[in-house]
Parts: C-alpha cells; sequence; structure tokens
C-alpha cells in the first residue's frame, strides 16, 4: 500500500494555452495509505486520466507523482505494484475462477500454499466460494466482473487497486450488494482503493473521501457529510443530492440578506455585495403565507415519491424543491406559502465558490 501525491496538470494537445486545452488543470492532492476514495464527476471531467496518471498507463505533460515520496512519475504499472479494473471484465475465459484468481499471485512467484488461501479468502469474500472450479467462460458477464474485482483486491502487497468504472456491467440489482462488499473488503483488508464513477450514490456509499470534478478541476475533496452539507462549490451543490441544491440570487445591504427585495434574516459579518444562496431541498421548509423572515411563494407541483413528498415552488421568478416527510400534509397546489431559504443549512457563494 501506499501513499500516493499528485502535483500536475495534463493535455493531450503539444502546446497548451488556455483551460479548455487541459484534461487536468494544475491540482495538487494526496491519497492516504489505506484511505477509501471516489473520483466523482460527468463524463469528460478528467477522472480515468486522473486515474491511468496513477497507474502509470499515462505519463503527465506537467509535474509528477510520487508513491511513499519516491518519485514515479515515468514508472511502469508493474514497478508501481498498481491494481486497475476497468469498466469491462478483463479475465482469461479459458480458465477456471480459481485459476483467474490465482493468477497475479503465480506471475509473482507466490509459493502454492499462500496463493490457495489469499484466493480462498477473497473467493468467500466475493461470494464465489461454490464457484472455483468453474471455467469463466460459463459465466454471465456481472460473474466474471467480480472475478475482475477478485482479481485487483488478490494481491496483498500491491500498492493501491483502482477502478474505472467497474460496476457498469453489473446487473441493477446487484450493485448495492458489491458496493457494500468492496466497503467491506477495504475495513477488511485495508488497501487503498480509488474508484472512478459518476454515479454519485456509489460514490457517496463506497468511499470515505469523494473527490468531486468538473471539466479537468478538482473542485471539492471531502467526506460525503461535507459534500452534501457543505458544498464548496456551487456545481458540487448541484451534482449531488436527488434533487440537487436550490440557488436563489440575493444580496447584503443594510445590515440584512435580501432575496428579491425581501430582508430575511441580519447579515452578520458578510460583507454588503451579491452572491448566491443555495439550500438544500431537505432543508427547505414551508410555512404559512406572510411569515416574516421568509421567501413568498406558490406550489406548483405535489409528487409522492413514496419515501418523501416532492414539492415544486414558484418564488421570485426561480422554481425551488422541497423534500418533505410522507407524513406531511400535502399542500395544495396554487397555495401561497412562505419559504424559510435563509437558515443555519443555507450556503453562500461569490464566483461559485463558498463563502467561509
Amino acid at each position: 500500500m501506499a501513499r500516493i501525491e499528485l502535483d500536475l496538470a495534463h493535455s493531450y494537445k503539444p502546446n497548451p494555452t488556455e483551460d479548455g486545452d487541459y484534461a487536468l488543470l494544475p491540482l495538487k492532492m494526496t491519497f492516504e495509505d489505506g484511505g477509501a476514495y471516489a473520483l466523482l464527476g460527468p463524463s469528460g471531467c478528467g477522472k480515468t486520466t486522473m486515474l491511468n496518471i496513477m497507474s502509470g498507463l499515462l505519463v503527465p505533460s506537467h509535474g509528477r507523482v510520487l508513491f511513499d515520496q519516491r518519485d514515479m512519475t515515468r514508472a511502469t504499472p508493474q514497478q508501481r505494484n498498481i491494481a486497475q479494473v476497468f469498466q469491462f471484465p478483463v479475465i482469461y475465459d479459458t480458465m477456471t475462477v480459481a485459476e483467474n484468481l490465482a493468477f497475479p499471485l503465480k506471475n509473482r512467484g507466490v509459493p502454492a500454499a499462500q496463493i490457495s488461501q489469499r484466493v480462498g479468502q477473497i473467493a468467500e469474500m466475493l461470494e464465489m466460494s461454490h464457484q472455483l472450479d468453474m471455467r469463466a467462460a460459463g459465466l454471465s458477464a456481472d460473474q466474471k466482473q467480480k472475478i475482475s474485482l477478485g482479481r485487483g483486491l488478490v494481491r496483498p502487497d500491491v500498492a493501491a487497486v483502482l477502478f474505472d468504472e467497474p460496476l457498469t456491467v453489473i446487473d441493477p440489482h446487484l450493485k448495492w450488494q458489491l458496493r457494500r462488499k468492496l466497503k467491506q473488503i477495504h475495513h477488511e483488508l485495508k488497501l487503498t482503493l480509488i474508484y472512478v464513477t459518476h454515479d454519485q450514490v456509489e460514490a457517496l456509499t463506497f468511499a470515505d473521501q469523494v473527490v468531486v470534478m468538473t471539466r479537468g478541476k478538482v473542485v471539492q475533496l471531502g467526506t460525503p457529510e461535507a459534500l452534501f452539507e457543505r458544498p464548496a462549490h456551487t456545481f458540487v451543490g448541484h451534482f449531488i443530492g436527488s434533487p440537487g441544491m436550490n440557488f436563489l440570487p440575493a444580496n447584503v445591504a443594510g445590515g440584512m440578506v435580501n432575496v428579491a427585495g425581501h430582508a430575511l434574516v441580519p447579515a452578520g459579518a458578510m460583507a454588503p455585495g451579491e452572491f448566491k444562496l443555495g439550500i438544500r431541498p431537505e432543508y427547505l421548509t414551508l410555512q404559512a403565507a406572510g411569515t416574516p423572515g421568509c421567501l413568498p411563494a406558490t406550489v406548483r407541483q405535489v409528487q409522492d415519491i413514496g419515501t418523501y413528498l416532492l414539492v415544486t415552488l414558484d418564488a421570485a421568478g426561480h422554481t425551488l424543491k422541497a423534500r418533505l416527510s410522507p407524513d406531511s400534509l400535502p399542500p395544495e397546489v396554487g397555495t401561497p406559502v412562505a419559504l424559510n431559504v435563509a437558515n443555519a443549512h443555507s450556503c453562500h457563494y461569490r464566483d461559485e465558490e463558498l463563502i467561509a
């Protein structure tokens, strides 16, 4: 296992001159030994580029990669002792499940007794012990991908295991089981795991630390709780959550926070000027029309999602979403209400970044 440090940028163009020329804008990041990380963001944001730089499949155009303070920028994947699991299964169909799992250990000359013990341990964790003697060719796509996961995890001395959207081919009802299983394996084996995904549920349920990326830039590294409660960037607020964070133009004037001409709460130490007010649908509460310190709104739609009520509202020319308890009395469409948008859970942004 290793502590991985990145201080780099990468462009696929020979002479980058502007931000749009970079697949990865300049960044400094550290992945601690034994940590479980997720790289989260939309397609094309630079997640796989970062993963391939860490694995040694790609050399960064600027900067360097350190493993335990050793410069490994130009080292091969073999020299880095990296295991990588790709989006689609990479296995040997002519081999049995046990032979596939054992292959990385045999290549390194590990004694047969140790191989047998380790293969048995990983197979048990992946609930494949009963399939060890089966040929891989006869297995389903999701079972083959479980073998790929096992091959990545089987080496006890690996510096890190890198996953590039490994659950894409997995049947949907098995995905949550495998995410839970990977989490359990991480706690038991203490491996450094780095997991690329565009699915926020995968990232938030798997990782202890999530790296949120957009347009080649890392906009926040934090715990799932921090990403939800205090998004460091408006993109994080929008991308994390279902639905994402509500945003309203606001300003500080006369010592008050104002939205659409309505003075809501004292501004405290906030500097005068324009900003964006962000509030999660979970924390947007509905009050009786005319409640002081609240924003007037009108109910436009009420949807019963089962585990919650999703209420769509018009307020100051903006569409806002509120998530209410399923036990709540549903408001009637067309009803005037007041919204408590400025409360302990609201966040304030200037230039798209969180105001401390």
